[in-house]
């Protein structure tokens, strides 16, 4: 059974089905159906840095140069500038990266000249593909003509925004492992003031995974903030779409929680999260709507549509991973943020350091006054599609739910709306659902105490591996 399909955000794989021939096919299908009909000849293509993704974008040049379309290499570069360059020039983008999953898979995330495409656009890519496993061959082109400077223009974004001494006085460590942010990371952070100092940068691909952290991770972290030289760690996973934070204990900071901060520091009315969300959301984050949806940026970007035709006035969107969507343009003192509606690390990193500097306090005090309760969340790699498929849906038959989750309490509340998600009484829930990237069972949890949420993870996982005759 070949691995590629499309996720939660763009189609992901293993690189030894993706390479050559079906990279160029699924580009090829791209630009025949959804690119078919803009207006713009021009596809601005991108990656992040391993290593198989410089070849795989030459592979979609390739495409595009048979399609007819002109190809812009904008080289290594994060995510969001890449969907801002495209939106800048009102073409259409690829950028090939598989975030934050190991370096045996890659991907391909393709853009409208206004942003994501849609799940009809992927639908629409899958009936042009035709047989990718027939094979074939990848015609030679001339390389891409180069475009150095988007990368500049979205450090550029933040910089005409925001003060430039927004965030002085603070002390951050840049962790730079493999993302394709780390040096304008670090750039930006040393702009607005603060000082920004890399530390870890790694020659080889480090997955972070922003939601389901590794316990290496955990420990470089926590090592890296023991002496207490520093008043935060930031990072993102491979392609700086999605943001990570550690205050000055080395504590890694929730991406809600993140996504919280930040759309309450750029005073957005209605804010639109997927379903892995913590509820403190609506208990304490003071927003005029709260939209939930199915986790995937594309749902989430049709909820911010639909708050804008609502008359919302600023529109943010955020996801469980940290990752960040500016729905609305953005009046800010030192001057407009224009929207960009795709997941963006910069934004939540930044805002969230510049408002524990404007409250005065520390980010573990900050998020302390919030009282949103704590949430954990982790996986069985290595799962089936199948295994976890059939699992979830024994997991919606009433009685085996209640005999299941017997050790835990009887479940009082069902949300399928992604997955299976059950309220347990006393602040608690438990969340299964397969991802869409990878072949994985995750695990939510929400409680009082980040122990109590880690037991309530652990114990799922192990029973929900037992339920599997795993």
């Amino acid at each position: 059974m070949n691995s590629l399909k499309f996720g939660t955000s763009g189609l992901r794989g293993l690189v030894t089905e993706l390479v050559g021939w079906p990279s160029y096919a699924y580009a090829g299908a791209f630009f025949r159906s959804v690119a078919a009909g803009g207006a713009s000849r021009e596809v601005v293509i991108g990656r992040d840095l391993r290593d198989s993704s410089e070849g795989i974008a030459a592979t979609v040049a390739a495409a595009a140069t048979s399609a007819g379309l002109t190809p812009v290499d904008c080289g290594a570069l994060p995510t969001p500038a890449l969907a801002l360059e495209a939106m800048r020039r009102g073409a259409f983008a690829v950028m090939v990266t598989g975030s934050h999953i190991p370096e045996d898979r890659n991907g391909l995330k393709f853009y409208r000249p206004d942003g994501e495409i849609t799940k009809a656009d992927e639908a629409a890519i899958l009936a042009a593909l035709g047989d990718v496993a027939g094979g074939g061959e990848v015609p030679a082109t001339p390389p891409a003509a180069r475009e150095p400077d988007a990368i500049a223009r979205y450090r550029s974004r933040y910089g005409g925004a925001f003060p430039a001494d927004l965030l002085a006085g603070l002390r951050i460590a840049v962790y730079q492992q493999s993302s394709v942010a780390r040096d304008v990371l670090a750039d930006l952070l040393a702009g607005l003031g603060a000082t920004a100092e890399p530390i870890g940068r790694a020659d080889r691909f480090v997955p972070i995974d922003t939601e389901a952290h590794r316990p290496e991770d955990v420990a470089y972290i926590r090592d890296a903030m023991a002496a207490g030289a520093y008043d935060a760690l930031v990072t993102t996973d491979g392609d700086a779409d999605r943001p990570l934070v550690a205050d000055g204990t080395g504590r890694i900071l929730r991406g809600d929680i993140l996504g919280l901060i930040t759309a309450r520091f750029l005073g957005a009315d209605a804010v639109v999260v997927p379903v892995t969300a913590g509820s403190a959301l609506e208990s304490a984050g003071g927003f005029g709507r709260v939209i939930r949806t199915k986790v995937g940026s594309p749902f989430v970007i049709a909820g911010m549509e639909e708050a804008r035709r609502d008359g919302a006035r600023v529109v943010a969107g955020f996801e469980a991973n940290g990752g960040f969507l500016l729905g609305s343009d953005v009046t800010l003192p030192g001057g407009t943020l224009p929207a960009l509606p795709t997941r963006d690390a910069v934004l939540p990193i930044v805002a969230t350091l510049a408002a524990a500097k404007a409250a005065g306090t520390s980010l573990a005090a900050l998020v302390a006054s919030l009282d949103a309760g704590e949430m954990a969340s982790d996986r069985l790699p290595e799962t089936p599609s199948d295994l976890s498929s059939a699992f979830l849906r024994r997991l919606t038959d009433d009685a085996f739910a209640r005999d299941f989750l017997a050790p835990l309490g009887a479940p009082q509340a069902v949300d399928q709306r992604d997955g299976v998600r059950i309220e347990l009484g006393g602040g608690r829930t438990i969340h299964f659902r397969a991802s869409g990237n990878a072949p994985e069972l995750r695990c939510y949890a929400e409680a009082k105490t980040a122990a109590a949420a880690q037991e309530i993870v652990a114990w799922g996982l192990k029973a929900a591996a037992a339920a599997m005759g795993r």
